[in-house]
């Protein structure tokens, strides 16, 4: 399952935050991924509705690239004021031990602040494969090694991680092919 959290950078000195309320102007929210995509969708539902209850609007930029670390670079050397959030996926969690040159400090730059969705990753497999089950599944993927192709919305993603932990649980050679994000692109 995919978890989206909201990260923020409230790093506000004790007089900063006693000075002015927050905000004092409109919210950046940072989409480190593919715009159309569940992150995206859900981020503009949420901010839209924040920006109601806040006054103040919210405007959603796409940042995507490098499994999501292109957008949170942005949000970790922004200004620590409160006015740029990131809006992330579980993922972000992994980045560490994914990525050995970060330009940011995933716990010292971002403070976590909620969840605010929990995303299902699904099984699917196309219809004329005739695979009714996992175990079918597993089982085609074990007679043919190497012979199953397996996409995600990128490496690195909730969806690859799962997908590979399923894999290896199952003991079957797969390819990984990664896509540029999570949106579907559907034929015209």
């Amino acid at each position: 399952m995919v978890r989206l959290c909201a990260l923020a950078l409230v790093l506000m000195t004790a007089d900063g935050a006693c000075a002015q309320s927050w905000p004092s102007r409109p919210i950046r929210a940072i989409v480190p991924y593919t715009a159309g995509g569940a992150i995206d969708i859900v981020s503009r539902t949420v901010a839209q509705q924040l920006s109601l209850q806040l006054g103040y609007p919210i405007v959603i930029e796409s940042r995507p690239g490098a499994g999501g670390v292109i957008g949170t670079a942005a949000v970790a050397k922004a200004d620590p004021d409160g006015h740029t959030i990131l809006l992330t996926a579980s993922s972000h969690t992994i980045s560490p031990w994914a990525y050995s040159n970060l330009p940011y400090d995933t716990v010292g730059d971002l403070a976590g602040i909620t969840p605010l969705a929990n995303l299902p990753n699904v099984l699917v497999v196309a219809p004329s494969a005739n695979i009714r089950s996992a175990q079918a599944l597993v089982a085609a993927a074990r007679a043919k090694p190497g012979g199953l192709n397996y996409a995600s919305g990128g490496s690195g993603s909730a969806t690859h991680l799962n997908a590979e932990r399923f894999r290896l649980s199952a003991g079957f050679e797969g390819v990984h092919v990664p896509f540029k994000g999570g949106r579907r692109h559907w034929p015209k």
